[in-house]
């Protein structure tokens, strides 16, 4: 009897366990399309200050990852050419980088997977808290005016970011390069 009472004390404690990492999923909150991005400012791996604001007029692609994140790993090839092809047209990508090292770490890891646009660390994690991230990797696409106008959860692929920018771009400043 004293073995079946450890077991069914074992097993409420399992479900009550359950129950208290169910219900802190469900309630972690998202940013949703059309509110304001968070404000932050942050350094790139060459130690420049970076601010999101300062992009205010472009339209910005703020991907959050990790070097130990498989899927963040096959996305990047497809970011690096969503951002070639988009670069001058004001479009702007920025990589955050978050539970990845430190600077010289995270620059070794973009370099070995040629990210051609701007890493920057969340080494606190407070930008990363801002954006509510629960797992990567996350991307946000941001419009001229600052406003989420779509978030991808897990690896986008390259097709599918590039329909969603198109819109965007055609919404930006006449002032901005079209090519």
């Amino acid at each position: 009897m004293n073995r079946w009472l450890k077991l069914a004390v074992l097993g409420a404690i399992a479900v009550a366990a359950a129950e208290l990492f169910l219900s802190r999923a469900r309630t972690v909150s998202r940013i949703p399309a059309g509110m304001a991005a968070p404000a932050f400012t942050l350094p790139d791996t060459d130690g420049h200050r970076v601010s999101l604001e300062a992009l205010r007029g472009k339209v910005v692609a703020v991907n959050f990852w990790a070097a130990w994140c498989g899927p963040c790993l096959e996305e990047i090839p497809d970011l690096t050419k969503v951002y070639a092809a988009n670069r001058g047209k004001c479009f702007e990508l920025l990589g955050v980088a978050e539970e990845s090292g430190t600077r010289d770490e995270v620059l070794a890891a973009a370099r070995k997977l040629g990210m051609n646009y701007p890493v920057l660390l969340d080494d606190d994690g407070k930008v990363s808290d801002a954006f509510k991230i629960p797992a990567y990797p996350r991307t946000f696409l941001i419009d001229v005016d600052g406003r989420v106008r779509k978030v991808f959860e897990g690896a986008v692929e390259r097709a599918v970011l590039e329909r969603a920018l198109a819109p965007l771009l055609s919404e930006a400043p006449s002032s901005c390069p079209r090519a």
